[in-house]
């Protein structure tokens, strides 16, 4: 169920999709998607579906995480990122490959914890991760190169693009029952917006739990 050819299908499907950054199909066929999911659904780990990791959250398809981390590598530089909803830790791993240092912030404290154990156990030590409201950045740890949010904001998060350093990148689903992936560069005199494709996550929520 998770071997180098279920894998090797996944990237296939990926690359038919649309995703054309090699180096992101490589990470996503290298990192282990199963361990970031429930024994019982580890056969389909390597499906192009989001699948649940229970609190009412799901681990997004393996076609966003890739979609998404192919448009925040196409900004500035790759020295900080910034993901708002660690969930599983599954996105979280792909970054870390590309990133000197991810900061990541989880407002469930299960899956903060949960998070925290696989990614000590799979050796990604580059990842700084919080129990946290994430809803407003983490501004004390600005500017970023990127910064990806992976929960539905209910409108464009305005504060964030601040956190951003010249020529980063905010990519995010924005909306409640209509959703749409966005991606915000910030540029020297203002910044940039583009609308991309329809999507589906949990909202973004603030607070703890």
């Amino acid at each position: 169920m998770t071997s180098a050819r279920t894998r090797a299908r996944l990237v296939e499907r990926l690359r038919t999709s649309g995703i054309s950054d090699e180096t992101v199909l490589s990470v996503i066929g290298e990192v282990p998607r199963h361990v970031f999911v429930d024994q019982a659904l580890a056969h389909r780990a390597y499906d192009d579906v989001s699948l649940p990791i229970g609190h009412n959250q799901t681990i997004s398809q393996p076609y966003i995480v890739a979609r998404m981390t192919e448009l925040v590598l196409g900004g500035a530089g790759r020295s900080k990122v910034l993901e708002i909803g660690t969930g599983c830790g599954y996105q979280t791993t792909v970054l870390a490959q590309f990133y000197k240092t991810v900061y990541s912030v989880e407002r469930i404290g299960g899956l903060a914890r949960t998070a925290r154990e696989r990614l000590s156990q799979l050796g990604v030590h580059n990842v700084r991760l919080r129990h946290g409201d994430g809803s407003k950045g983490q501004p004390e740890a600005a500017p970023f190169d990127a910064i990806l949010i992976t929960a539905a904001a209910p409108i464009v998060p305005e504060s964030l693009i601040e956190q951003l350093t010249i020529g980063g990148r905010l990519v995010f689903p924005v909306g409640t029952s209509d959703q749409e992936l966005r991606m915000i560069e910030r540029l020297e005199d203002g910044h940039e917006e583009t609308r991309l494709e329809k999507v589906r996550f949990v909202p973004l929520l603030p607070g703890l739990a």
